[in-house]
């Protein structure tokens, strides 16, 4: 059973946080379509001519799938660490909140990567958005660590599972290190991400339940 550390009104449940985070990350994922329509077909009066003007979006389209399946890589490390955070504070909430407003940026910096990706910012701000994202997804489970807002979870345990959130941390440092030269084509390295996981997690890491299921003692903590 969660038995905080301070005083229990120092910290509230982490329901409402965990719901409008995955509200921002829902929002964040669909705007990214917008830059995929802002792109112009022309006028193709023939198959040939608009297979040309699609052919002519594979870069939008590839940095929109990118940029899609980071923020459902990230909303999936949001579901794990939640399955055991079970109350928050004013400290968590804030650094949940700073990462947040790194998600409704990644439209607009994957914009600037299919719009711009010849010039350096174009290339690099996107790799950016993300690395600073992740990061601060990592310290939030530092926090809970430190906080003691972790239920049923052992401190090795709790440490283990912190070590594998340092695998998407190491990738995004990659793919933004590398993306002066590649742009988003760097974010392939993601490729790697299930395997550099288990490497740093360990064989004797603690799974989320199967199924959604809380962790025992969750009701109670949650209340």
């Amino acid at each position: 059973m969660f038995r905080p550390r301070r005083h229990p009104q120092a910290s509230l449940s982490a329901r409402r946080t965990e719901a409008f985070t995955d509200g921002v990350f829902a929002i964040a994922a669909t705007l990214l379509v917008l830059g995929l329509t802002d792109q112009s077909l022309g006028s193709p009066t023939t198959d040939e001519e608009l297979l040309r003007g699609l052919l002519s979006l594979a870069h939008p389209l590839f940095s929109f799938v990118i940029s899609f399946l980071i923020l459902c890589v990230m909303w999936m490390t949001h579901v794990r660490q939640f399955e055991w955070i079970v109350r928050i504070d004013a400290a968590g909430m804030w650094i949940n909140n700073l990462r947040l407003l790194l998600v409704v940026l990644v439209p607009f910096t994957s914009s600037l990567d299919t719009v711009h990706s010849d010039l350096l910012l174009g290339r690099v701000l996107l790799p950016v958005n993300f690395f600073l994202a992740i990061v601060l997804g990592w310290l939030q489970w530092a926090w809970a660590v430190r906080s003691g807002a972790i239920a049923d979870l052992t401190p090795e345990d709790a440490r283990r599972l912190g070590r594998a959130g340092l695998s998407a941390v190491i990738l995004s440092a990659a793919a933004m290190l590398s993306s002066p030269l590649l742009g988003s084509v760097g974010f392939l390295v993601f490729a790697f991400d299930g395997l550099l996981t288990r490497v740093l997690r360990g064989a004797d890491a603690p799974t989320s339940p199967a199924g959604g299921a809380r962790p025992a003692g969750d009701v109670e903590g949650r209340g």
